[in-house]
């Protein structure tokens, strides 16, 4: 039978033979599946747009300082979280909540901003079947992968929420904490690649 502390833990059902908990290593499968998610619908749009023998210009169609704009204040909101993090960490719950929030403002700003994008675009004729462009796939990709990272955003603010009500009652532990970052985190760093795919390609 092995000595090793950790390896005792492990069986006894306190962390994974990864030498993390449970909740943590499933928030990772969750993570890189979810990635591989996306990353099919991206390399689905790139093989479609590289098929096409036309494909609309970004700038007739986007707002593209406005569309920096969101990206800014995503981006902007993942430091936030850092910041609520690292005072959950430091036993700092007050702060933690704090940072939290700030994170959540973030987070119904991009959503509202993203909504009025939409708008936009649904105003100049865009369907999901159809759009003015002349490319018919085009509006169905953007509404399937813009809306499908924007369903992950709801869902991150919704979680934050949580996490921010507990921190604030003094019940946030920093694992929680620890885990609604790494999602937030990772809706971010999804909207990097989106961002790139569809407003500046």
């Amino acid at each position: 039978m092995s000595s090793d502390p950790s390896s005792a833990r492990w069986q006894g059902g306190d962390v994974t033979p990864y030498n993390m908990s449970w909740q943590k290593l499933m928030m990772w499968w969750f993570i890189v599946t979810d990635a591989l998610l996306f990353a099919g619908f991206l390399v689905a749009y790139g093989f479609n747009r590289a098929a096409a023998d036309t494909w609309p210009d970004r700038a007739d169609i986007f707002q593209l300082p406005f569309i920096a704009a969101m990206t800014f204040v995503l981006i902007t909101s993942s430091a936030t979280m850092a910041c609520g993090v690292a005072a959950s960490r430091a036993g700092d719950g007050r702060a933690a909540a704090k940072w939290v929030w700030l994170t959540i403002l973030g987070g119904l700003i991009f959503l509202g901003m993203q909504a009025y994008e939409w708008s936009e675009i649904i105003d100049h004729g865009a369907r999901l079947e159809s759009n003015p462009w002349g490319v018919r796939g085009f509006s169905a990709f953007f509404f399937a992968v813009t809306g499908f990272h924007g369903l992950h955003v709801l869902t991150g603010v919704i979680v934050l929420l949580v996490t921010a009500l507990k921190q604030a009652a003094g019940k946030g532990g920093k694992e929680g904490t620890e885990l609604a970052g790494l999602y937030w985190h990772f809706v971010d760093l999804v909207w990097v690649f989106v961002f790139g795919c569809f407003y500046l390609l």
